[in-house]
């Protein structure tokens, strides 16, 4: 890659790697936000409009969680996990030094936002274009894995911290039950953010020589 700074042809480019290199993991959130709730939503409705997907399946489906609603996420995924702890799944103890713990500081933060994936919206492109049948369902998640790192990276650079968490299959019942969703919505993904109460862990990086090669260079 050279050890020179390349020169781009438009600064935003600079603008987008500093960004980019800047979002990071933050789980010490309090319930704050550095700008208004309207443009959030705003900043969370123009990655469903704008990000890519295969064949503009537009298969993504998300929903923004803000103070009130967002805590009640949170109380449903430990009623999940006190059922566990009920069933004998989940040792009490487990539950109540780590789990129980780490779900409180998620429900401190501001808001949550849900991604879902539309998998049934697939079956008119998956007959259509019947080569590809068995490969529409991973497409989908990659572009809702571009929409869950837009929005992480835009909410950061508005001065929010956040971190991207994995609940399904536990909540994805009560989280439809709760807020009325179409049984196709899939639930993918939950991005905890808040104002950051503490900075991000040391990052590692394995050798970029063994995960990136040039040719034609």
């Amino acid at each position: 890659m050279g050890s020179t700074q390349p020169e781009f042809k438009n600064p935003a480019t600079t603008s987008l790697l500093e960004l980019v290199k800047a979002r990071r993991t933050y789980y010490g959130l309090k319930d704050e936000s550095p700008i208004a709730d309207d443009a959030i939503e705003h900043l969370v409705a123009n990655a469903v409009l704008h990000v890519p997907s295969s064949f503009n399946t537009q298969t993504s489906r998300v929903v923004l969680l803000l103070k009130e609603e967002h805590h009640k996420v949170w109380d449903l995924a430990i009623s999940a996990m006190e059922g566990l702890v009920a069933a004998g799944t989940l040792p009490k103890e487990t539950f109540e030094t780590q789990t129980k713990p780490k779900l409180n500081a998620f429900r401190a933060a501001y808001g949550t936002v849900l991604f879902f994936v539309d998998f049934d919206s697939l079956a008119g492109i998956k007959e259509k274009f019947a080569i590809y049948a068995d490969k529409f369902d991973s497409f989908a998640l990659e572009s809702n894995a571009m929409s869950q790192y837009l929005v992480w990276t835009a909410l950061q650079s508005e001065g929010f911290g956040a971190n991207l968490q994995h609940y399904s299959p536990l909540i994805d019942e009560a989280v439809q039950k709760q807020w009325s969703l179409p049984a196709s919505w899939k639930l993918d993904a939950q991005l905890v953010f808040g104002v950051p109460t503490s900075a991000p862990g040391e990052k590692a990086f394995a050798p970029l020589e063994d995960r990136f090669k040039v040719f034609g260079k």
